[in-house]
């Protein structure tokens, strides 16, 4: 069994949850079990998309008490149980299905969308400064800090985190390009990937054949490599450089890059923060270069 707190989802998340409320029933305090009690009980979608608030309320006691409760049966918070949950509907359903299914969770109340949307980024990014620890950030920017060129690879829903992040590296004058191909289209890009330089990969759960590819050619080239996921750090600790943990979606409520665009933000400022002068230099000359691509009239308006 995979640890909780790697963010890892497993199949059978109800079957285990429910095993796990029976291994730890003597350890729970009576408001605790209410919860354990209720979980076990409701229907796993209402479970996927309530809020703590809302689990609190159901169950008669708090959403203090909800995140309690799975602290003590060994989740590291509500989205990682949602996030095995989900895993037992992602292969039981179809996507149509899924979304029928959020759709019908929040209906047509405003208040209600509103507050979903928000309830499940904060628990996303809740837990994903928990999960990741200031060693793996410190190694991930140790691999950047120093690298020839970095190599973004992200694709699907992953392609905004990775194209975000090669787009701001060059703005702090630091060399970077965006990879997304798949197949034998990846084959291109990775034949210039040489020592000195750093891929960071995007990819939460999908066990993508690319993704052993390019890990093994970084290897085999001397490049490092960092890993942004959720479910494939264990798949993948032994072979490259630092892991960054980024939960992803348990609803598909949020954007899947959510975690991900996160986690390149902090990159950057650890990046730029280590050579000041080298990105205030850069963001200068962009400056200068869109202040050049202004239509004519936009020109002399500034400079009046």
């Amino acid at each position: 069994m995979k640890n909780p707190e790697s963010g890892s989802a497993a199949p059978g998340g109800l079957t285990r949850l429910r095993a796990t409320v029976r291994d730890q029933w003597d350890e729970l305090s009576a408001a605790e079990r209410t919860v354990a009690q209720y979980l076990v009980s409701a229907p796993a979608e209402q479970v996927m998309f309530a809020s703590a608030q809302e689990l609190g309320t159901a169950s008669g006691t708090s959403n203090a008490t909800v995140v309690r409760a799975l602290q003590r049966l060994g989740y590291a918070g509500l989205p990682a149980l949602k996030r095995e949950l989900a895993a037992d509907f992602t292969s039981a359903l179809a996507p149509e299905v899924r979304l029928k299914q959020r759709i019908a969770h929040v209906g047509q109340d405003l208040q209600t969308i509103w507050n979903d949307v928000f309830d499940e980024t904060q628990d996303r990014i809740d837990q994903c400064r928990r999960l990741t620890g200031a060693d793996a950030l410190q190694q991930a920017v140790a691999a950047l800090a120093d690298a020839r060129e970095v190599l973004c690879y992200g694709v699907a829903a992953c392609e905004l985190a990775a194209r975000h992040l090669a787009l701001a590296l060059g703005r702090i004058g630091r060399r970077a390009r965006f990879v997304g191909a798949t197949g034998f289209a990846l084959a291109d890009p990775l034949l210039s990937l040489a020592q000195g330089d750093t891929v960071v990969i995007f990819q939460p759960g999908r066990p993508l054949s690319e993704l052993t590819v390019l890990v093994e050619r970084a290897r085999s080239v001397g490049a490092k490599v960092v890993f942004v996921t959720d479910e494939l750090g264990e798949a993948f600790e032994e072979r490259v450089d630092a892991i960054l943990t980024a939960p992803h979606t348990p609803t598909g409520i949020t954007n899947e890059a959510l975690t991900g665009l996160v986690v390149a933000d902090a990159l950057l400022l650890a990046l730029t923060t280590l050579d000041e002068t080298r990105a205030v230099e850069h963001s200068h000359q962009l400056t200068a270069l869109r202040e050049q691509l202004l239509p004519p009239r936009e020109q002399r308006s500034r400079k009046a």
